[in-house]
C-alpha cells in the first residue's frame, strides 16, 4: 500500500512552475513569503472509509549550514495507525537540507520501513556542477533539480493569482535516482470544507503516469489554500486497489494568514 510515499508523491504534484527552471551558472536568489522555520502540517490519510496512517510535514526551527550556506531543515514523517499497524505497519522518515536562497535541494535523506520492508537512500546535491550521489552513485542533474520535498516547498513561492483553468505547468525533480517531470493542470478555483474550516482553494489536477499506481491519469486531485501560504489542504486519488484521501488535520507556525471563510 506504501500510503506514505503515495502522500509525498501526491504533495509534490502541486503546481510547480516552469519559470523556475532557468539555466545559470550563478545561484540564483528567490523570495520567500510562503513559509517560515516552525511551521508544521498535520495530515490524516484515509484509504476508502479507513483512517489509514499520519503524516506530518515541518520545518525545523534551527538553520543549519550545509556546503557554507544556510538551510531550511526540512522533515517528513508517515506513520500507520489502528488497524493497519497489525498487518501494513508503516515508519517512514523523510529529510531535506533545502538551500535558503535559491531553494535548491543541497541533501536528502529517506529512510523507508514499510511493511517490513526497509530501505535507505541519502543524497547530496551539488548544484553548481549539476550532479548529485545518491547512495554512493552519481547522477546527472539539470539545474536547480530538486528532490522530494524541497520540490514541494519551492513550489508554494509560485505567484499563482493569475492562473488560468487548463494551464499545464512541470518542474524537475530527482526521485528514486531519476530525473522526473511532474506536469500540472490548473482546473479551478474553490471552496472547501476541511477540519480545519472552510477555505478557499485553487484546484489542480497532476497528469500521474497510469498502469504502475493510478488506472487514469487524471485521477489524482489537490486543493491548496488560495493565499500567500499555498498549504496543501486536501489530496485525493484513486488508484488500482481503491482511493487514498489526505486531509490537513492542524497547523502551525503559517508565515500568513490561512484563507479561511468567515460567515456562512
Amino acid at each position: 500500500m506504501k500510503t506514505f510515499r503515495i502522500a509525498i508523491y501526491v504533495a509534490l504534484a502541486i503546481l510547480l512552475p516552469t519559470n523556475l527552471l532557468a539555466q545559470s551558472t550563478e545561484m540564483r536568489t528567490l523570495d520567500n513569503t510562503a513559509f517560515k522555520r516552525g511551521e508544521k502540517l498535520n495530515y490524516r490519510i484515509h484509504y476508502g472509509l479507513l483512517d489509514a496512517g499520519t503524516a506530518t510535514i515541518s520545518v525545523e526551527s534551527e538553520t543549519k549550514q550545509v556546503n557554507g550556506r544556510s538551510t531550511y531543515h526540512v522533515i517528513g514523517l508517515g506513520n500507520s495507525t489502528g488497524a493497519f499497524n497489525f498487518f501494513f505497519k508503516v515508519r517512514d522518515r523523510y529529510e531535506s537540507f533545502i538551500d535558503e536562497k535559491s531553494m535548491c535541494a543541497m541533501v536528502f535523506t529517506r529512510h523507508v520501513d514499510e511493511g517490513g520492508f526497509k530501505f535507505t537512500q541519502d543524497q547530496t546535491y551539488d548544484q553548481e556542477y549539476h550532479k548529485v550521489l545518491s547512495n554512493g552513485k552519481e547522477h546527472k542533474i539539470p539545474s536547480y533539480v530538486q528532490d522530494m520535498l524541497s520540490s514541494f516547498y519551492m513550489a508554494r513561492l509560485f505567484n499563482y493569482a493569475n492562473e488560468k483553468p487548463g494551464k499545464i505547468d512541470s518542474i524537475i525533480t530527482f526521485v528514486d535516482d531519476t530525473v522526473w517531470t511532474l506536469k500540472i493542470k490548473f482546473i479551478k478555483r474553490d471552496t472547501l470544507e476541511s477540519d480545519v474550516g472552510k477555505i478557499s482553494c485553487l484546484v489542480f489536477q497532476p497528469i500521474v503516469q497510469k498502469g504502475r499506481i493510478f488506472k487514469h491519469d487524471d485521477d489524482l486531485q489537490v486543493w491548496i489554500s488560495d493565499d500567500k501560504n499555498h498549504v496543501p489542504i486536501r489530496a485525493q486519488a484513486n488508484i488500482l486497489v481503491g482511493s487514498i484521501k489526505l486531509d490537513l488535520d492542524s497547523y502551525s507556525g503559517l508565515a500568513n494568514e490561512l484563507a479561511l471563510v468567515k460567515g456562512k
